[in-house]
């Protein structure tokens, strides 16, 4: 039934009812609808979300009206250039805080815009703060077990490849016994041989790596189709994950400079995205349990 929190603030003259409408529209406060009668008028700005906040035992040294923002040192000075334009000579009186940190993991300042408002501006400093709750993977390879297969052909650029993906997995805890490897002719058996090992059900996941290039092959984007199609196909039927590391190139020196030379190693990005995904059908699994 609840639909908004508003909190109502006097403002003593028209000058500064005006000043401050032009300060909270330049802190990016959506205007809401205003009212006006004979004995006086009031401007409504809008922030998307209101809190609440009861307290018992000590209270918090804070302002009851805090408002949250995502960059302080920005909003710091807004405030500060705005009291310099429309309060000069009244600074001793109104004070401007210096931003400050918290006992509770954010950054605030405090500031007096009129006698009958005392604002504090924060900024958590934790990171996830407001994001939305997700279930993710997590980066352990601890007691998972992996399979990698890789093509033989184009070995220079697929032995980088498949050397990136051990280390990320070996980086990341997994055991040198629960990673096992896989060599195929070329990326066209690559989709073949995950399908067959995914079907063992002895892995959490399955890491694919080869390279294609145009200029070997006419038929390259037919190939390249084939063997995509063919390790989502395995991935979306047998419920395990594979991460793709098959790259695709105009030539030989872009597959050097994504094996590791200069635009980072796929392989090892394939193997953070397996540990990630080994990780995560669990997680989903018992989610839906929990829900069921």
């Amino acid at each position: 039934m609840i639909k908004g929190i508003t909190s109502v603030a006097g403002i003593a003259s028209v000058e500064a009812y005006e000043g401050l409408g032009s300060l909270f529209r330049a802190l990016g406060f959506e205007q809401g609808r205003g009212w006006e009668q004979s004995d006086g008028r009031g401007a409504a700005f809008l922030a998307p979300l209101g809190n609440l906040e009861l307290v018992t035992g000590r209270v918090p040294a804070a302002p009851t009206l805090l408002i949250e923002v995502t960059q302080l040192a920005a909003t710091h000075d807004i405030v500060r250039g705005w009291m310099e334009e429309h309060m000069r000579g009244q600074d001793a009186s109104l004070p401007l805080q210096p931003i400050e940190a918290t006992h509770w993991n954010s950054r605030m300042f405090t500031v007096d815009l009129a006698p009958e408002l005392h604002l504090g501006f924060w900024e958590s400093e934790n990171p996830l703060h407001g994001k939305p709750i997700a279930i993710e993977g997590d980066l352990s390879a601890a007691g998972k077990r992996f399979a990698i297969v890789v093509a033989r052909w184009n070995a220079v650029i697929t032995d980088r490849l498949l050397q990136g993906a051990l280390d990320a997995l070996y980086r990341s805890g997994a055991a040198k016994a629960d990673v096992e490897i896989v060599r195929v002719p070329g990326a066209w058996e690559v989709p073949s041989a995950a399908r067959t090992l995914a079907e063992t059900k002895r892995f959490n996941a399955i890491i694919t790596l080869g390279v294609l290039l145009r200029g070997e092959t006419a038929h390259y984007e037919a190939i390249y189709t084939e063997v995509a199609r063919g390790i989502g196909q395995s991935q979306q039927e047998t419920g395990v994950p594979h991460a793709f590391g098959v790259l695709t190139c105009e030539t030989l020196e872009q597959a050097l400079d994504r094996a590791g030379l200069k635009a980072g190693n796929k392989g090892f990005e394939a193997g953070i995205a397996a540990i990630e995904m080994a990780s995560l059908g669990p997680k989903l699994n018992a989610a839906a349990g929990a829900r069921s």
